[in-house]
């Protein structure tokens, strides 16, 4: 296959056949990221794309599940991804699953009756970085939306009946505003009710703004601890049917993964397990000291 420097892909997408359909991100502006700095935005042509497929058919036999990167590929014209789509639906029949990256905005821009052609083609789930429920987060981090535009992005996936994978990141709020993260994402996640939820942990990467301001001290980290706090917060907070949460990323502290609402126990179970074995931690780490 033929790739443009680093390749990026949701963690359930390990095993698909990744074709980069746009190459880096429209955005590429958030605080806290460090994808896609070595590449400029761009769309690949239709032909080019679709070539890339071939090659993909060609080389494997079966193809369970298909991912189209880069970040926010969604962002491709809607005639253009029917073209890939209907290539892929033809080529791959075998294929159970098309997946793709979405902003806010490139949802926003395509019509209901273009998601739901778009669904017909295979299109099965949208994989979109929320953050963070909060207003006050989304602008520090320069997410480039407000809470408004994300709810409205994340329903209109949900309506279309493609489904939809969110990603928060916990700690993006610092310790100053991690009781804020913690609530207004769940009221986020309760808004939006989408299929997935995955939970991050919150890694600095050196080079972004906000690493620049860990080392200023304009934004302190929270402790493993603490992060575990938050999400039990989160948790307790969340009134959703039917979603699959998953925090079993390797940057968390603690995997925790089930069905909400009825795995709800379980994970602040789950959460607690982790807590006694922080506290013990940090009893350890006070005795050495």
């Amino acid at each position: 296959m033929r790739y443009e420097g680093s390749l990026y892909r949701p963690p359930s997408e390990a095993y698909s056949l990744i074709v980069q359909a746009t190459i880096g991100c429209t955005h590429n502006k958030c605080t806290f990221c460090s994808m896609y700095k070595d590449k400029r935005f761009r769309v690949r042509s239709t032909d080019e794309i679709i070539e890339d497929f071939q090659i993909g058919r060609e080389r494997y036999k079966y193809v369970k599940r298909i991912f189209i990167a880069d970040g926010d590929a969604l962002a491709i014209k809607a005639e253009e991804l029917i073209k890939i789509l209907s290539f892929i639906k033809e080529k791959f029949p075998e294929c159970e699953r098309v997946g793709i990256y979405g902003s806010p905005k490139a949802i926003l821009s395509k019509t209901n009756e273009e998601l739901e052609k778009l669904k017909s083609l295979g299109l099965g789930i949208i994989y979109l970085g929320v953050e963070s429920g909060s207003e006050k987060i989304l602008k520090s981090i320069n997410k480039g939306v407000t809470r408004e535009e994300m709810v409205k992005a994340g329903k209109k996936v949900v309506e279309s009946g493609i489904e939809l994978s969110i990603t928060l990141i916990s700690g993006i709020g610092g310790k100053i505003d991690s009781h804020e993260h913690a609530i207004e994402s769940a009221k986020i996640i309760n808004e939006i009710n989408p299929a997935y939820v995955g939970l991050l942990t919150l890694i600095i990467e050196e080079g972004t703004p906000l690493y620049g301001d860990v080392q200023n001290g304009k934004f302190t980290l929270l402790s493993p601890r603490e992060v575990l706090l938050e999400t039990k917060k989160m948790v307790e907070n969340l009134n959703v049917d039917n979603c699959v949460f998953r925090s079993n990323h390797a940057s968390n502290y603690v995997a925790l993964k089930g069905t909400l609402s009825q795995d709800k126990d379980l994970i602040l179970f789950q959460i607690e397990e982790g807590l006694q074995i922080a506290n013990l931690e940090e009893k350890d780490l006070f005795r050495r000291l």
